[in-house]
């Protein structure tokens, strides 16, 4: 069984190498210093809502692409991926994909991600913004070579105007208290870790999503925005909603837009 099953993903790996490679080519030029942006999060168990997300965005003008921020298939198998990758191919605008805890497979194949998507942390840029996206899908971290190379990143970043970072499982959970455990990382000392980082680097804004609601604050100077309402089952509290980040200069707005399924 094993077997069968990492020779799909060998076949998944030639029918979608590097998908967020290409995503990120296909964004179109921007000009000048005003654009906007998508962010939602948390579509598995729900295409239906992430349809209508995408179909949202795609009927505003100003949106030049989107980032799905982690849990975008349920147990990782490579027909739920293939499902995935039919439904964001099909919009004319880039959805890059972000690395959650839901893409590491129960039967132990950690790298299937890597086989659709590429490297799981990476970074690129638009205009005057930086945009760094983690890897901190076993919940407990950010640790050696992806940490050195976030700090490296963070320094190259000071040259734009605007700092975004992207990942999955967030530093706290906000339901419990400003800095407490819950849905969170595993490690109070390493989300501290991290967020001493993001303060001393002047992160803009930083992007989390596996609490299916929406939250916005600030983890000491860092502020943060928690969507995870893409299609999930619901939190207390929870809606339906993406993202839209509009910058403008110097100037960056962010609305919540529901979706039409309520």
């Amino acid at each position: 069984m094993k077997k069968i099953i990492l020779s799909l993903l060998m076949v998944l790996h030639i029918f979608a190498d590097s998908l967020n490679t290409q995503m990120i080519k296909n964004i179109k030029p921007v000009k000048g210093d005003n654009f906007s942006f998508a962010v939602f999060g948390d579509n598995r168990d729900g295409n239906d809502i992430l349809k209508d997300i995408i179909r949202l965005i795609n009927l505003d003008k100003d949106i030049k692409f989107a980032v799905n921020n982690g849990d975008l298939v349920a147990d990782g198998y490579p027909s739920e991926f293939k499902k995935y990758i039919k439904i964001i191919k099909a919009s004319p605008k880039s959805i890059i994909s972000v690395i959650g805890n839901h893409e590491i497979p129960w039967y132990g194949d950690e790298n299937s991600y890597e086989r659709v998507f590429g490297k799981p942390y990476f970074s690129f840029r638009v205009a005057d913004s930086y945009f760094i996206v983690l890897d901190d899908s076993d919940k407990k971290g950010v640790f050696k070579e992806q940490y050195k190379w976030l700090k490296n990143e963070l320094k190259k970043s000071q040259k734009f105007q605007h700092r975004f970072i992207f990942m999955h499982v967030p530093l706290y959970d906000p339901r419990y208290g400003r800095y407490e455990k819950g849905h969170s990382l595993k490690s109070k000392k390493n989300a501290k870790k991290l967020n001493k980082l993001f303060d001393k680097y002047r992160v803009t804004m930083l992007f989390c999503s596996h609490i299916h609601s929406y939250f916005q604050g600030f983890w000491h100077k860092t502020p943060f925005i928690i969507t995870g309402g893409a299609g999930a089952p619901l939190k207390k509290g929870g809606f339906w909603h993406y993202i839209k980040v509009t910058i403008n200069g110097k100037s960056v707005k962010y609305d919540i837009v529901k979706t039409d399924m309520r």
